[in-house]
């Protein structure tokens, strides 16, 4: 379980984290949302203690990351798919991380079979694409076999197969009762992995709730009708207070009612019904209703090196190891 509680993060004048709290619980995938600057890679860097708050805190399962005596068998986060030497194998790559922390080296080989890296385990890390990179640091934050993973971003530069692979994965790992949460901006894949959300824009919380009732609770669900009387229902359907459009197929797509009370107001016209049909809206559409006025475009959550604005999507700027116990932090799939 993760717990943050009245998080407050501020980089200069700018607030990246504006008292946040929320719960991400076991046994499910989580997935967090926001648009580009919204604060949730600092929130992220904030529960694995790569962040300072300036208020308020961050717990795993009631402890501070800085507290966890055992952090890789604890937490596992890739926060940044490249973090790691370039000239370093990748299996080489993971075996020092399991030295540092304690994990038996027979448990490397496993998660680069389990993310499908067991056959280029010997080529230098450096020569990765991004896909790969990706593999290698979910390998690294499952090394210890944490009941706690964070992945942001974790689908960015992989294939179509390799998106269905880490979605099926990510819901396995919450199947055996492991708390995921999930990073993304990808909204129709968080729609197929994720069964609860949790919405942030500037900061502060928007929304904390299941995919479902995220989704039914857009104005944008319609009702799609098709009548051969159109002339006889559209009027009635707007002196019930429905908004009405006309769909290039011929049908009329309704706002404002639900299905019962268009195929009343239909029948009360003498109008015959060929189709009427709920069409809810997708999870990119009520995020988008959400995160209305929410949005700032280019705005990085935190100074960078050079200053550059993030492309689409948080900024990530791990560490190289952790803030105070002297093993791995969770750079790269690191924690």
């Amino acid at each position: 379980m993760i717990e943050v509680r009245h998080l407050t993060k501020r980089f200069g004048p700018k607030t990246a984290v504006d008292d946040l709290s929320f719960e991400v619980h076991s046994g499910t995938v989580t997935g967090f949302l926001g648009p580009n600057g919204a604060g949730k890679t600092t929130t992220l860097r904030s529960i694995v203690g790569l962040a300072s708050p300036d208020q308020g805190d961050a717990r795993v399962n009631g402890v501070s990351y800085r507290n966890l005596r055992a952090p890789m068998r604890e937490v596992g986060a890739l926060l940044d798919a490249k973090a790691y030497h370039p000239g370093r194998r990748a299996r080489d790559h993971l075996r020092a991380l399991a030295v540092a922390s304690r994990i038996p080296v027979s448990r490397v080989d496993e998660v680069l079979g389990l993310v499908g890296l067991a056959d280029v385990a010997g080529r230098r890390a450096g020569g990765f694409s991004l896909g790969m990179s990706q593999r290698l640091g979910i390998a690294a934050a499952l090394l210890g076999d944490p009941p706690v993973l964070l992945f942001d971003e974790p689908v960015n530069g992989l294939d179509p197969e390799g998106i269905v692979w880490a979605r099926k994965l990510m819901q396995a790992l919450a199947a055996q009762g492991r708390t995921v949460f999930v990073s993304s901006h990808l909204m129709s894949e968080m729609a197929l992995t994720a069964s609860h959300v949790i919405v942030i824009g500037r900061g502060r919380l928007i929304a904390d709730s299941s995919v479902q009732d995220i989704v039914r609770g857009s104005s944008r669900t319609s009702v799609r009708l098709r009548s051969p009387h159109a002339e006889l229902v559209v009027p009635r359907l707007q002196e019930a207070g429905a908004s009405v459009e006309s769909s290039d197929d011929g049908s009329l797509m309704v706002t404002g009612l639900e299905a019962a009370q268009v195929g009343d107001v239909a029948f009360q016209a003498g109008a015959a019904v060929h189709e009427l049909t709920t069409v809810q809206a997708s999870l990119e559409e009520a995020f988008m209703e959400l995160t209305q006025g929410a949005v700032e475009f280019g705005a990085p959550e935190e100074p960078g090196p050079t200053g550059s604005a993030p492309a689409w999507g948080d900024p990530v700027a791990t560490g190289g190891w952790g803030p105070s116990t002297g093993a791995p932090g969770p750079q790269g799939g690191q924690g």
